[in-house]
């Protein structure tokens, strides 16, 4: 296979810088991990990152000087990419592996950077911008006792990712599982190139949770060099229900009721959550804010699930659209007399 005119040489000698790249970037691209030591290469980067990253540098051409360090280290840190580029070169790289080869490595297609520095600056570091940490107001290097950027960068927790558990009262009601695959990245053995991998979470809802309760997950989110993974937190929300409608640990039901019945008493049917048909007698006129209170038949208290809230019936009086004469002056003698 032909050599390129842009194929860089690996060498504990700084190369030549190949066309259109800086001596910055060729810099870090000639640091050979077999003969220097991987770590040259992130010694290399963190000092260049440093130097042009555009909140740092002032010349006009630091943000494409940064993209490109980016792209170097992107390629340097990954053992299958760097392997690549140490036996083809930049045109192999970039330009895909000829067939002969490509039983022995999947980057047939060739490799494509990304376009995000600051993904790069993020993950080595732990941050965007470690500058307002790491030097103080006259921009010298402050000491650290954990290392600063004499030492590997400080490791920084991701935000935490927050999903909704979207539950019936039912689940809520008697407790269950709930299994939740998730897809993260995770670090391989060399301790910077990652895989994507599905994991299952289990949550034991417990009987009584009510909406708003946080079940976290510490550090199962994306893993990376320098980076602490995310904590991964679910909120449980409430499901909609056909009969019931939950406040706190209360459940209100409304019952539709013909006006007749609202003012001649009548006994309500509700059917719980756990099946049971109750049948609670109404003695009382029915009004429109009328409601009626029976202890102990509401939602498990998360506390003692042994206990129980209330439920509360409600009344949609249902008034006649239409009377015959006959039926408006028995009304009248009943009502008014």
């Amino acid at each position: 296979m032909p050599r390129s005119s842009r194929r860089w040489r690996f060498s504990c000698e700084r190369p030549k810088p190949a066309p259109g790249m800086r001596r910055e970037t060729t810099e870090l691209w000639g640091w050979r991990r077999s003969e220097c030591g991987h770590w040259k290469s992130r010694r290399r980067y963190r000092r260049l990152a440093l130097k042009h990253h555009p909140l740092k540098s002032n010349e006009p051409s630091s943000a494409e000087i940064f993209r490109q360090i980016a792209e170097a280290f992107d390629v340097l840190s990954d053992p299958v990419k760097r392997g690549i580029y140490d036996k083809f070169g930049e045109e192999g790289l970039k330009g895909g592996i000829p067939l002969e080869f490509g039983s022995q490595t999947p980057w047939t297609t060739g490799y494509v950077f990304h376009g995000k520095p600051e993904k790069v600056f993020h993950e080595f570091f732990g941050g965007n911008n470690p500058f307002s940490e790491f030097f103080d107001a006259e921009g010298s290097e402050v000491d650290l006792n954990f290392g600063g950027l004499q030492g590997r960068g400080v490791k920084k927790q991701d935000p935490p990712i927050e999903r909704d558990l979207y539950l019936s009262l039912e689940d809520l009601f008697f407790g269950c599982t709930k299994k939740i695959k998730i897809s993260r990245r995770v670090l391989n053995e060399d301790g910077y190139s990652s895989t994507i991998k599905d994991k299952i979470l289990t949550i034991d809802v417990k009987p009584g949770w009510r909406q708003g309760t946080r079940i976290t997950f510490e550090k199962e989110g994306d893993q990376g060099p320098n980076i602490i993974p995310a904590d991964i937190i679910f909120i449980v929300k409430e499901k909609l229900h056909p009969r019931f409608r939950r406040e706190n640990d209360n459940l209100f039901f409304v019952n539709p009721i013909p006006l007749g019945k609202a003012l001649t008493c009548c006994t309500v049917e509700v059917k719980t959550l756990d099946d049971r048909l109750l049948n609670i007698p109404i003695n009382d006129i029915i009004h429109p804010k009328y409601f009626k209170k029976v202890p102990g038949e509401g939602m498990p208290l998360p506390e003692d699930p042994t206990k129980k809230g209330d439920l509360f019936i409600f009344f949609d009086i249902q008034f006649p659209t239409r009377l015959t004469p006959q039926k408006k002056q028995m009304l009248r003698q009943a009502l008014l007399t």
